[in-house]
């Protein structure tokens, strides 16, 4: 009986690693949807990339107070669950804080865990507030409804109770309290708690001590279906972030094929193909569905933050246009999801369900918003580029569907006739000297 538990929180440890483990497999799934795309250049500049912007938080202190606050999150996130090391090994083996052993150091480290769960908790305070009281107005744009606007609150909810649970506990260890190191904020809430027997303390000890192991399974497995997942996804999408020029389009190799062939002399357009060749079905001309971007992209979506600074700094949305960027990467991963829904119950099969990207969650007026200013691409936080999905999306409507508006249709064909964009002939273009 005595070990019981020991098995209990065993089985706790397996079950919530096992469904994050499922969860991995299924989101490395959806992301290999999408075609192969080469990023095995430039490694040194990719690992610089990485290491400065999504271990040093370089982007996000372009916002002085909420970057600030971050790296506060940021950092409590990563080394108050140190402590989770020495909570999975009590559990197990069914010892006590094993490792104050250390003696003084031990107190160190708690004490800095602390410290930062304090300053975490403070700083999440002050997230919700600007989230919910004083209403940042990327907060409460048209798509941060519903679920969205929900899951930014869940995370607080989720951080502040993980940083209680963290406090109480040690606020309530008779023999931490007792050693006198390390109990820099939790000998100031111990107080609360006088009167109580300690039999009484024990038990509200290990109460939290049970809710908060089991609250950071929980926030573990969460992260799949939250914004949240940025917090795994940002080192591999900064590493496998854009490091070309911002303003560099990509060329589609059949139009590149196609315009040599038609600049080679030797080449008869109109030969058959060789005896024997495979028939080869044309590739399509830029992204109407999420299978039609490349991995990266895709990858792009899940890690998006959704903190709208992309958004806030689009000029065309800020002129009252219906763009998004923010929009863009939240309904690219949605339909995401959509399509890896479809295979989960499809045995490992998509069938047609007669949806696309394109239309059914992101409109023509969306797309040709755009301005192509990269204003989104520089902002992002965790390198994400929502302008690449947005000229895929244009690609197709002009290359497959002939569906650019009337006044880049002229400019086309002006370019095809005249061999410039205006509605003169080349004879004509100088008679302006003459008025």
């Amino acid at each position: 009986m005595n070990y019981l538990p020991n098995i209990l929180f065993a089985l706790s440890l397996i079950l919530g690693i096992g469904y994050f483990a499922k969860n991995v497999k299924k989101l490395l799934r959806n992301i290999r949807l999408g075609h192969d795309v080469d990023v095995s250049d430039q490694k040194s500049q990719r690992w610089r990339n990485m290491m400065r912007i999504a271990l040093g938080q370089s982007k996000m202190v372009n916002r002085p107070i909420a970057g600030f606050l971050h790296i506060i999150v940021y950092a409590g996130f990563i080394i108050i669950n140190i402590e989770v090391l020495e909570i999975i090994i009590d559990g197990l083996f069914g010892t006590h804080r094993i490792m104050s052993s250390l003696g003084s150091f031990y107190g160190f480290l708690i004490g800095s865990f602390e410290v930062l769960a304090l300053l975490v908790f403070v700083s999440v305070i002050i997230f919700w507030i600007r989230r919910n009281v004083i209403k940042l107005q990327r907060f409460w744009k048209p798509e941060m409804k519903g679920w969205p606007k929900n899951d930014g609150n869940f995370i607080l909810y989720f951080e502040m109770v993980l940083m209680t649970l963290f406090l109480v506990m040690n606020a309530t260890d008779v023999h931490f309290q007792e050693m006198n190191s390390g109990n820099v904020i939790s000998q100031m809430i111990a107080p609360w708690f006088e009167g109580l027997s300690v039999g009484t303390l024990h038990t509200i000890e290990r109460a939290a001590w049970w809710l908060h192991i089991l609250g950071i399974l929980v926030f573990l497995n969460y992260l799949y279906f939250s914004k949240h997942l940025h917090i795994l996804l940002a080192f591999p999408n900064t590493y496998f972030g854009r490091v070309t020029p911002k303003g560099q389009f990509n060329n589609l190799e059949a139009v590149t094929n196609e315009v040599k062939m038609m600049m080679d002399p030797n080449v008869d357009p109109f030969a058959a193909p060789a005896e024997g060749a495979e028939a080869t079905v044309p590739a399509k001309f830029g992204a109407s569905d999420v299978m039609d971007l490349n991995w990266v992209q895709l990858l792009n979506a899940y890690t998006c933050t959704e903190c709208g600074r992309c958004t806030s700094e689009c000029p065309a949305n800020q002129t009252g246009k219906k763009l998004s960027p923010r929009k863009i990467m939240m309904d690219t991963r949605d339909r995401l999801e959509e399509v890896g829904k479809n295979i989960d119950v499809n045995k490992g099969e998509f069938k047609d369900d007669g949806k696309q990207l394109l239309g059914d969650y992101i409109t023509n007026e969306e797309l040709w918003a755009c301005t192509t200013c990269n204003a989104c691409v520089e902002a992002c936080p965790v390198s994400i580029d929502p302008l690449s999905i947005i000229m895929e999306m244009r690609r197709y409507l002009v290359m497959e569907q002939s569906a650019a508006p009337m006044e880049l249709n002229n400019m086309m064909t002006n370019i095809e006739n005249n061999g410039a964009p205006w509605p003169y002939s080349q004879m004509d273009r100088l008679n302006w000297v003459n008025e």
